[in-house]
């Protein structure tokens, strides 16, 4: 059941993600694009031609550093990923030793009081 699961999350669930990636990323353009018309809203005294290259510069800086930011996030998921599993490898490395511990104590005991 676990192979039918993986199976579909890898090929659904891959269009899903960039799909949802690619619609909050135009969420964020349009964010982008409205708090640049709220900027230059209050300069009336901007010509049409000013008003539209500042609200272009103010969009495009908005989605570097939008992108900036996801970037970040997105080295840190990984980081966070490799850790975790790392530190589950080891827990069930320490689990497996504890079971082969408590199994070869099992199994001396037994040897040891069938012996008597």
């Amino acid at each position: 059941m676990s192979g039918l699961r993986k199976r579909g999350t890898g090929a659904g669930g891959d269009l899903g993600n960039e799909v949802e990636g690619y619609l909050l990323w135009q969420a964020r353009v349009a964010e982008a694009e409205r708090r640049a018309r709220e900027f230059t809203g209050p300069l009336d005294w901007l010509t049409t031609a000013q008003r539209e290259e500042i609200e272009r510069q103010y969009t495009a800086d908005s989605l570097r550093r939008a992108r900036a930011d996801l970037e970040r996030v997105a080295a840190r998921c990984v980081s966070l990923r490799a850790e975790y599993e790392h530190r589950y490898r080891q827990l069930r490395q320490r689990c497996l030793a504890v079971v082969l511990a408590v199994c070869a104590g099992c199994t001396a005991l037994t040897a040891l009081l069938l012996a008597l």
